[in-house]
């Protein structure tokens, strides 16, 4: 399947919002957050313990409390610090960075998401401001189609009928007017959200629909999306981190140890003059308990078999993604076309003539009124088939990660 056309720059207007809203998005935010919390912790697992250091009061008799009465007795100071065996801290520095590497990757996929998300809203406040205006320009000529009867009517000319209809359908435009005007500023708030905005903050927009469209190979785009869409990455990073805490799980079987140092001193008024004693050692844990170990095996065993089948899902979900809107694209940009050079012209040209007829008396008002709102409906769909197109290009630019290398280098935020 290939989708070819006209490609035309992207707006000024929309390229400042998308990149408002790369910086100010609240979902956003809280995925940078993720980030620098992850990242933090790849120091504190790959760390060693503090050490442990104790004093002690050894061996004194309970009758009088002296040191010189027991060549036992004495004070000690201990410095102990505990060694993970060997590849643990490795592994888990591994599983932290892989899961840092995770939300990194996410992170650029939202960013792709939340751009479509302001193409969208975007497009769809195009079309509802462009079918206001449309619908403001239909109530100026009902406005005159309504003197027109009027006066046709006072002269003998015309039916009241004509009169009523006339007011009807002005009424009929009113409706759809305010119907466009909610619609218009329930997604202006969706817009002002999606950049970081209040909501009720005002835009005046410059910009007009325009026909745009690119050349696409459906099996192109699929084979290219692991490459291009972040999220595959991030998959990738979360199956290193699964298995770094599967190896994590079977260096759980081995013991840690301890490693000690002591120095001991003694009264000088001891038999032995109280020479001072030095004294060091090792201990371990004991890794007796397997079920607790083998457990956590079968777990992380589980957790990679899970993500591997959300990794084929995210992928048939993608290329279903891919597929239709790559369609879409193919049948909006039909639709534009058509209404382009055949419809929207021919509609034109068959409500100029039958005014002309009416004002001559060759046809009733009914035909003049069916020519115009063909017409109107006519001129609603070809702009609603602009804004279609857009947000299809928007959803496969998305889908299949097109503007990936596009996007501006993420903001940093200053530490403390």
């Amino acid at each position: 399947m290939t989708v070819s056309g006209p490609a035309i720059a992207q707006p000024n207007q929309l390229t400042a919002l998308l990149k408002e809203a790369d910086g100010q998005n609240p979902s956003l935010k809280i995925t940078q957050e993720q980030i620098e919390m992850a990242s933090s912790q790849i120091e504190q697992v790959t760390s060693l313990q503090d050490p442990i250091i104790s004093i002690s009061l050894l061996n004194y008799p309970t009758d009088s409390f002296k040191t010189d009465q027991t060549p036992m007795t004495g004070n000690e100071i201990r410095l102990a610090q505990m060694f993970p065996f060997p590849g643990k801290l490795e592994t888990k520095g591994r599983i932290a960075e892989k899961k840092s590497l995770w939300f990194a990757s996410a992170y650029q996929d939202a960013r792709l998401q939340i751009r479509r998300q302001v193409k969208d809203t975007w497009y769809r406040l195009l079309f509802q401001r462009q079918a206001i205006k449309l619908t403001i320009r239909n109530l100026k000529i009902f406005e005159d189609f309504i003197k027109l009867t009027e006066t046709r009517y006072e002269v003998g000319k015309g039916l009241q009928q004509n009169v009523l209809t006339a007011h009807l359908q002005r009424s009929r435009q009113l409706d759809q007017l305010l119907v466009l005007q909610q619609q218009e500023e329930a997604t202006l708030a969706e817009l002002n959200s999606l950049v970081g905005r209040d909501t009720d903050r005002s835009l005046e927009i410059d910009s007009q629909l325009k026909s745009v469209s690119q050349k696409f190979n459906l099996n192109e785009l699929q084979e290219q999306v692991v490459q291009k869409r972040p999220l595959f990455k991030a998959y990738a990073a979360l199956i290193d981190q699964y298995k770094a805490q599967r190896k994590l799980a079977h260096l759980d079987y081995r013991p840690d140890f301890t490693v000690w140092a002591g120095y001991r001193w003694r009264d000088n008024a001891l038999v032995d003059d109280g020479t001072d004693f030095v004294s060091a050692g090792v201990s371990f844990n004991l890794p007796v308990r397997r079920k607790q170990r083998a457990a956590a095996v079968t777990e992380a065993d589980s957790a990679l078999q899970l993500v591997f089948r959300k990794l084929n899902n995210f992928r048939n979900q993608v290329n279903l993604e891919i597929h239709q809107s790559l369609t879409s694209l193919e049948q909006t940009g039909k639709l534009v076309e058509l209404y382009q050079g055949g419809i929207i012209p021919q509609a034109n040209q068959t409500f100029q003539a039958t005014l002309s007829a009416y004002q001559v008396d060759k046809v009733d008002f009914l035909d003049l009124l069916n020519s115009l709102m063909t017409l109107y409906r006519y001129e609603i769909d070809y702009i609603k088939a602009l804004s279609d197109q857009q947000r299809s290009m928007a959803r496969l630019e998305a889908a299949a990660g097109l503007e990936a290398d596009q996007l501006p280098e993420p903001s940093t935020r200053s530490k403390g």
